[in-house]
């Protein structure tokens, strides 16, 4: 077994997973460095949710490695994963799972009042991530007051409140209007850069992970730049963007502010292949597929 590289916070190499004898991951490799933010694009059903499950601790792959830092997540027990998971991992679905009988702060502090965090700290973290997700007057209601917006960006800071490690994010934008969309993940993104929280985000619209900078007008006469141009887009949101289709993970689709490094290229052990069309869904068939509901699982 090869040691995985010292500069990757998380690496993987040769995932394979099946749902029922139909393959999900095919022989998918990826590293991904501490601080960085990636972004897994492809159509629906192209394996994306299940590559996150693996790299997450909540499927155990078939075959394969998975490394975060030193530590052999593939060959743990579930009662470790769930732990790594508490403790350093944070988890957004694409359907947020709120607790129907908590407000929204409480819901947001959960992970930290789990985890010991006294109460008057923990709700001072919460609301100011409330408040970075423009959901802040929404701290007092439940739920089931909220809209379906409103209860996404709540499980976003939930997920972001205790500062993990590893942030992986499941079309953490689907419930979400198209206006809404690039403005919670430059909330996500900037508070992770700002806290270095490594992510690992999913979205089958690539224009969400990478705004296109709009050209400068060049015969302006009120003195716009092309720099004030990109200034006005704002920057790339992730530092890599790879593609599944078909099952493939077909490599690097563009750079940004981090190092160009490709996730796909064929390697001779499978490194180029990814995620299959079955997997994109939440199908039994492993051990680690119940642990979304381990307490102060950030998934919970």
């Amino acid at each position: 077994m090869a040691a995985p590289p010292d500069n990757d916070v998380l690496w993987a190499r040769g995932l394979h997973y099946s749902y029922g004898g139909s393959p999900a991951l095919q022989g998918v490799s990826l590293g991904v460095r501490a601080g960085e933010i990636v972004s897994v694009t492809g159509p629906r059903g192209s394996g994306k949710t299940t590559l996150l499950s693996c790299l997450s601790g909540q499927l155990t792959p078939h075959d394969g490695e998975i490394w975060f830092n030193s530590v052999p997540l593939h060959t743990l027990g579930r009662a470790a994963r769930e732990r790594l998971r508490r403790d350093r991992f944070g988890w957004v679905g694409s359907e947020p799972q709120l607790v129907p009988e908590l407000t929204a702060w409480e819901n947001a502090a959960l992970p930290l009042l789990l985890c010991g965090i006294g109460h008057r700290a923990a709700r001072k973290t919460a609301r100011e991530w409330l408040d970075r997700l423009d959901v802040g007057e929404c701290a007092r209601k439940r739920p089931a007051a909220l809209l379906q917006s409103e209860r996404q960006r709540v499980a976003i800071a939930r997920a972001l409140a205790p500062a993990p490690a590893i942030l992986f994010a499941d079309e953490p934008t689907a419930p979400l209007h198209q206006l809404e969309r690039a403005q919670v993940l430059r909330t996500l993104t900037t508070a992770a850069r700002s806290h270095d929280i490594t992510v690992v985000l999913t979205t089958h619209d690539a224009a969400v992970s990478r705004p296109t900078m709009p050209p400068a007008d060049p015969h302006a006469t009120d003195g716009t730049t092309e720099a004030d141009a990109a200034d006005a887009a704002g920057t790339m949101l992730a530092d890599r963007v790879l593609t599944l289709v078909d099952g493939r993970l077909n490599g690097l689709v563009a750079t940004g502010p981090g190092d160009a490094r490709g996730g796909g290229e064929d390697d001779g052990d499978g490194g180029g292949d990814g995620p299959g069309g079955a997997g994109d869904d939440d199908s039994d068939g492993s051990d680690g597929s119940d642990s979304k509901g381990a307490a102060c699982s950030l998934s919970v």
